[in-house]
């Protein structure tokens, strides 16, 4: 480990010139702590949906190569004029696209993972004492073609550079001052958590929480980085930091609630209950890059030895897997799918769930003093989903706040002081 943060600012941080000069103001605020300063930022503010409108008014097909091409272009916009305001308060910095570091990724458009990162000019420029600028959300393959990283791609990308470089930490500035135990504008007493585990998390990114892509959460628990989640405009908080569950001591069985309100679930009807219906099923929708997730198959039918396969999905991915499903309708002998729009996933999450018992039974209860229907439940070790009715939502996520204690003014998930990182 060396003395060096990798900093990440998203588009919200860098919407402005006014912005970009304040973004400045952090970066210095870390360098002239004596810290080695590697910064990667997003496209300012709604650039990367102003790009896909206009291309959208070229074609409504767009090819996904060329996708990759136009949305790569806000990103050099963001680091040019950052490197510029550094430089402009007497501070040698250089901006860095993905092509001249050497993010390399694998060969596919829009949703591509990172491989590997080459750290030579990196470390060079780093030795050298500048400031490095680099360009989040995108890649290059190994022979040269522009990626994309997918929703969340810098989170990932600022992750994956401080695990490359061996940094004390990774911060990633927002608009929010940390992750909180559950969505403030639902609850205004939801406490902001001074510590969080990766896995727990990772569970919560995946639930809906947005303050942090899950895929930048599983790069820092695979490297064990550290890395905090602070506000852009409160430096004097320290934030949230995302850590091992190892340097923990776990007091709370729940530690958060998440809503998501993004998915839509899809129930294929009376389908022969035999071996090699489900793989069909979920590998057509796999080999299309759609992600399934909760799963249910209901108990099969003796009359006509048939059964239902109910799963949920992004609300995005829905006109292509019901085209995918058309297609294979008769390979599977199913007349009827059915679309529920009208659900919301209500999910507790805690690593200290797994010595507590009762948290499920809490779970339900609260639900049933609410008389709300669950439609599915799905679980793990550290968390437990429901899907509910969209209007009970809010309703639900209040009262499991209040139930598992998470209003309070401070919730710690660990004893002691700050780690030093």
């Amino acid at each position: 480990m060396r003395n060096l943060v990798v900093q990440k600012f998203g588009g919200t941080s860098v919407a402005d010139t006014d912005k970009i000069m304040n973004v400045a103001k952090s970066v210095i605020r870390e360098k002239e702590l004596g810290n080695d300063v590697v910064v990667v930022v997003s496209a300012m503010g709604h650039t990367t949906d102003y790009l896909m409108k206009m291309a959208h008014e070229i074609t409504q097909t767009p090819s996904s190569r060329e996708i990759d091409m136009l949305l790569s272009t806000g990103e050099g916009v963001s680091i040019a004029l950052l490197a510029m305001a550094l430089q402009a308060q007497g501070y040698d910095a250089v901006s860095m696209n993905a092509m001249q570091i050497g993010i390399i990724t694998e060969n596919i458009h829009n949703k591509a993972r990172i491989i590997n990162i080459k750290t030579d000019k990196l470390n060079k420029y780093l030795e050298d004492g500048k400031i490095v600028v680099v360009a989040g959300f995108q890649g290059v393959t190994e022979d040269g073609e522009i990626t994309t990283l997918g929703r969340g791609g810098s989170d990932t990308s600022a992750v994956a550079v401080a695990s490359a470089l061996k940094a004390m930490r990774c911060d990633i500035y927002t608009d929010v001052d940390g992750v909180y135990t559950t969505d403030p504008r639902i609850v205004p007493k939801a406490s902001k958590m001074e510590y969080v585990t990766y896995d727990e998390m990772l569970e919560l990114a995946s639930l809906g929480a947005n303050v942090l892509h899950p895929r930048a959460v599983e790069t820092a628990k695979l490297f064990d980085m550290p890395v905090r989640v602070r506000s852009s405009f409160n430096l004097e908080d320290y934030g949230t930091l995302i850590m091992g569950e190892n340097k923990m001591e776990l007091c709370k069985p729940v530690t958060g609630v998440a809503l998501d309100m993004s998915q839509v679930r899809l129930v294929v009807c009376d389908v022969l209950d035999e071996p090699g219906i489900a793989s069909k099923i979920f590998t057509t929708l796999s080999d299309e890059n759609i992600s399934v997730d909760t799963i249910i198959q209901s108990y099969a039918r003796l009359h006509n030895n048939t059964n239902d396969i109910a799963f949920t999905i992004s609300k995005t991915d829905l006109p292509r897997a019901m085209e995918l499903l058309g297609k294979i309708k008769h390979k599977i002998d199913v007349d009827k799918i059915i679309i529920d729009e009208d659900i919301a996933k209500v999910s507790i999450v805690g690593a200290g769930m797994i010595d507590s018992p009762g948290v499920a039974s809490k779970m339900f209860n609260t639900f049933a003093e609410l008389n709300i229907n669950i439609k599915m439940i799905s679980t793990s070790e550290i968390k437990i989903s429901c899907l509910i009715g969209k209007a009970d939502a809010n309703a639900s996520v209040k009262a499991l706040c209040e139930k598992f204690d998470l209003e309070s003014d401070v919730v710690a998930v660990v004893n002691g002081d700050l780690p030093n990182v």
